[in-house]
């Protein structure tokens, strides 16, 4: 079993492999976290893990707000996530590669990263300035048939894209072509699609491509349905451009 330890940054969203994540990071635990980051030589990676927060459990605010603006936020590493944070996040996660740290003028920090592995979260450790936890690293089985079930799911997902814009009345403008690893179809049509946060992770902890891949395939054919018989129903620009994950 590979186990590695690294920064944890929580988010309310999944993050899939091979996804690049923006990032405008203002929080102090986290602005502590890139600043150790940036220690790192640059010719070498720079990585911290990224998590799902469950429904239910809310990151504190950093800074007083509504409705009340005299009220003090909960600080810490573990601020807003209770007494057993490893209980406020989801079990999987994924790897994040930074690319780019950079440090503004106000002392926050603009990141862009790019997922590259998922792990599964074991434990949390809250004692220093940021989180960081032990991580297993999960290996990527294609399963069975994950091949043709690619072929469906890209198929699929042209006719949800070709949906979308019809929703918007408008047609489709980008002319990339699409992946035919099963693995990177996986993954790319998960982050694409309008799912909540819960579905998506359900897809980022599938135990292989091909169980990934079937999940998806059903929703496609779900989501498509309803966009067809509501044509009016608000659709997002991810026909229009790369999706970002922030």
């Amino acid at each position: 079993m590979t186990t590695v330890r690294l920064p944890l940054f929580p988010l309310n969203s999944a993050l899939f492999p091979g996804l690049v994540l923006p990032l405008n990071v203002f929080e102090e635990r986290y602005r502590a976290m890139m600043r150790d980051l940036l220690k790192t030589p640059e010719d070498e990676s720079r990585r911290f893990a990224v998590v799902a927060i469950r429904d239910g459990h809310e990151v504190a605010p950093s800074s007083p707000g509504l409705p009340d603006q005299t009220a003090l936020p909960e600080r810490g590493p573990a601020a807003g996530f209770g007494e057993s944070p490893l209980k406020a996040f989801h079990d999987v996660g994924c790897v994040a590669d930074a690319a780019t740290i950079r440090e503004r003028a106000d002392g926050t920090f603009e990141v862009l990263a790019t997922g590259t592995t998922r792990v599964k979260l074991l434990s949390v450790d809250a004692s220093g300035p940021f989180l960081t936890a032990e991580l297993q690293e999960l290996p990527e089985d294609p399963g069975d048939e994950a091949g043709a079930l690619a072929e469906g799911v890209l198929r699929a997902f042209r006719q949800y894209q070709k949906r979308l814009a019809g929703a918007r009345e408008r047609s489709l403008t980008t002319g990339a072509d699409l992946p035919d690893d099963p693995s990177v179809v996986s993954y790319l049509v998960a982050a694409a699609m309008m799912l909540d946060t819960p579905t998506k992770q359900r897809l980022l902890q599938a135990p292989d491509t091909a169980s990934r891949l079937r999940d998806e395939l059903k929703l496609l054919r779900a989501e498509t349905a309803i966009i067809r018989n509501l044509p009016s129903l608000p659709a997002s620009d991810l026909t229009r451009g790369p999706t970002s994950l922030n």
